[in-house]
């Protein structure tokens, strides 16, 4: 499923605010209900039409480790190793004359920079935040929201797994079978079988024969 931007055709999406429609299927992750609209995106259903909610929002921080000076060194130095290559890459593009000596060299330039801030950050704020995080924000559920008049249609792609299902026939009806030819006529309904006559108490048994 691909998210589109405010030019991509859909204005619901340039306003604050939240969609209307009918709950079709509510899950527990995003990839799941992200899967739930792929199902009805391979089935040709008005995927316009769709939305995802997320209810109960938590900000939640994953620690991934703790912070140590030969850690924050070698990070500083990656980001400025990356950093020197971007400049030294681009003043090679502006300038054919620049040899690849200066690129090194401000490779090396870039590392010792970020190898430096890394260690002054990480003396300032130690006491204060000894290790490394990620922050994620995520809801409890995701529901899958539809206009009201297509809520039974994409109920049923969900449930069949993308498959249209035949509309249900009447209960107790048995649809005819088909003529083997356009022209014959169909056949007759069976005939309904005669009511029982109860027996009456004048009636008496036949005599035995001699």
């Amino acid at each position: 499923m691909s998210t589109q931007g405010p030019l991509g055709g859909r204005n619901r999406l340039l306003f604050p605010t939240l969609p209307r429609g009918e709950v079709v299927a509510t899950f527990e992750s995003y990839p799941a209900a992200q899967e739930a609209v792929d199902v009805l995106a391979r089935a040709d259903f008005p995927v316009d039409k769709v939305s995802i909610v997320g209810s109960d929002l938590k900000s939640v921080e994953r620690v991934t480790g703790k912070l140590s000076w030969g850690r924050v060194a070698l990070a500083g130095a990656a980001s400025g190793a990356w950093l020197g290559i971007f400049f030294g890459l681009l003043l090679i593009i502006f300038s054919p004359s620049v040899s690849l000596a200066f690129v090194f060299a401000a490779v090396l330039i870039g590392a010792g920079f970020g190898m430096l801030w890394g260690i002054v950050t990480y003396a300032v704020n130690r006491r204060t935040r000894d290790f490394t995080s990620v922050q994620q924000v995520i809801a409890t559920s995701y529901s899958v929201l539809v206009d009201s008049e297509l809520g039974n249609r994409a109920r049923n792609l969900l449930q069949s797994g993308g498959a249209e299902q035949p509309a249900a026939a009447a209960p107790g009806w048995t649809p005819p079978a088909q003529p083997q030819h356009p022209s014959d006529p169909p056949p007759a309904p069976p005939a309904a079988a005669p009511p029982v006559v109860p027996p009456t108490g004048d009636e008496r048994p036949p005599a035995p024969q001699a």
